[in-house]
């Protein structure tokens, strides 16, 4: 017998359909994970084996996260780090996270993936490029279908040590043979490309600076070859944007062009310092962009033209990035930042009057139509996301649809006086816990908590394992 699931009664249900309904009064009713109705609560059926009331509570189609580093949860706030920028970053880490063994790699993806369920986030990729101390992309697998995310894996990669003219050191780079051969076995063991699958794995080589050109165009061979999808970090800081120019004498867009790194099966992290010619490319070509708005402030990477981006018509979708670039795995976070560094960064171009006489920043009136607003960062998030890791059966409540979404509670002091606008309100007030996750309709959580498993006792060696790692023990 199908397993059926009804949300009935929630004061507002955002849909992200093609219509982008806001249903008063809506619900859901789904079978197996899959939703078969949705619409106001009345035309619904009224039984089912599950049955969540939303009454009070705003309902959102399950954020979609494209960009994060969920063993990086046991390195944050390291004192080492909190005042780097990217490549002084990264160094202070290597030597911590190449120790991440076996039980510290299931337990901090069980961490992060628990907090981005508490924050609405129901699809997560993660970007895992080290696998020294014995990890494997399957422990973290193996913790996502524990939990019950939704989860696109990555069999990362470094290959370039110091000694070739790479940033990392040598100890914690692989060989090229091994990291082709191991994704074919994760490809192998663990890709679903079906409608609704919970697990698919992406490769992804780590960034220009820490892998060969040849490992590059190997992957995007393989990755074409198993029907699998690309990612990598690009056009992050202008520290690589140096490192390319004076190694191959070129931007990393171009770079990366030759390489066959462009298509709709490609996707960049951060995509901060590019041209209007670049993401012509980008749009012309299907490439994606993960948005990490608090990283790259974080980090003073700077700040991606995401409008610019959404005018020419280019896949985004957000992403929290790592944990200890983040220090946190909020993605209704992410939305509120994504709009709020959008306005920022309109703010900071100067306007010209039709005689072309320049003005400071914002005195233009018409300079606030082109302010991203608080549903458009919510689309981002949802179906942005879907549309960047390409899957169509995720980032709306529409009927044939992934059963994933989350509740909020509006009758908190977080919104209180905000009501006008309760869809806005989820953005422009400060960020809340998700009342009720769902994903595959499968209660995640339940009363603002984890309900598939206890993380008292992960949190406690999560805690433990992160200061031995630090300290070197």
């Amino acid at each position: 017998m199908p397993q059926t699931l009804l949300l009935k009664d929630a004061d507002i249900l955002v849909t992200m359909d093609g219509e982008r309904r806001e249903i008063p009064g809506g619900g859901l009713f789904a079978e197996d994970g899959i939703i078969r109705q949705v619409g106001p609560s009345g035309d619904l059926p009224q039984t089912a084996d599950r049955v969540i009331d939303a009454s009070g509570h705003i309902v959102l189609p399950g954020f979609v996260n494209t960009h994060h580093h969920l063993n990086q949860t046991l390195t944050r706030n390291l004192p080492a780090a909190q005042n780097n920028n990217l490549f002084p970053w990264l160094q202070a880490h290597y030597r911590i996270w190449a120790k991440t063994n076996p039980e510290a790699s299931r337990t901090s993806t069980l961490i992060g993936l628990a907090e981005l369920a508490l924050s609405g986030c129901t699809t997560v990729f993660d970007h895992t490029y080290l696998f020294q101390s014995g990890n494997k992309v399957d422990y973290q697998i193996e913790a996502a279908r524990d939990l019950g995310v939704r989860f696109h894996a990555s069999r990362g990669s470094m290959s370039l040590g110091e000694s070739k003219g790479g940033l990392p050191p040598d100890a914690y780079v692989e060989d090229e043979e091994h990291i082709l051969n191991d994704s074919i076995r994760v490809i192998d063991r663990y890709h679903d490309a079906s409608h609704g699958a919970m697990t698919r794995i992406v490769l992804a080589p780590c960034s220009p600076f820490s892998v060969s050109e040849n490992l590059l165009r190997d992957s995007a061979l393989l990755a074409r070859d198993k029907g699998v999808m690309l990612h990598t970090h690009l056009c992050e800081t202008l520290d690589e944007e140096r490192y390319t120019m004076e190694r191959f004498g070129k931007r990393p867009v171009e770079w990366m062009q030759e390489l066959g790194w462009t298509g709709p099966d490609v996707w960049f992290a951060h995509a901060i310092h590019v041209d209007d010619d670049e993401i012509r490319l980008f749009a012309a070509t299907g490439c994606g962009a993960a948005h990490c708005p608090c990283s790259n402030m974080r980090l003073a990477s700077g700040i991606a033209p995401v409008k610019k981006y959404m005018a020419a018509g280019v896949k985004v979708g957000l992403g929290v990035d790592g944990s200890a670039s983040n220090d946190g795995s909020n993605m209704l976070m992410e939305v509120r930042q994504a709009m709020l560094l959008a306005r920022l960064n309109l703010g900071l171009q100067p306007v010209a009057d039709p005689q072309g006489n320049a003005h400071p920043p914002l005195s233009h009136p018409s300079r606030t139509d082109e302010w991203m607003t608080a549903r458009e960062a919510l689309e981002l998030a949802t179906l942005g996301g879907a549309a960047v890791l390409g899957r169509s059966d995720v980032g709306s409540l529409e009927t044939g649809k992934c059963a994933d979404f989350f509740t909020l509670d509006l009758n908190t002091i977080h919104f209180a006086g905000a009501l006008h606008d309760p869809v806005a309100a989820v953005v422009f007030c400060a960020p809340q816990a998700a009342k009720t996750t769902v994903v595959n309709g499968r209660v995640i959580v339940e009363d603002g908590r984890i309900v598939t498993m206890d993380m008292a006792p992960v949190i406690r060696d999560h805690n433990r394992m992160s200061l031995q790692l630090a300290a070197g023990i």
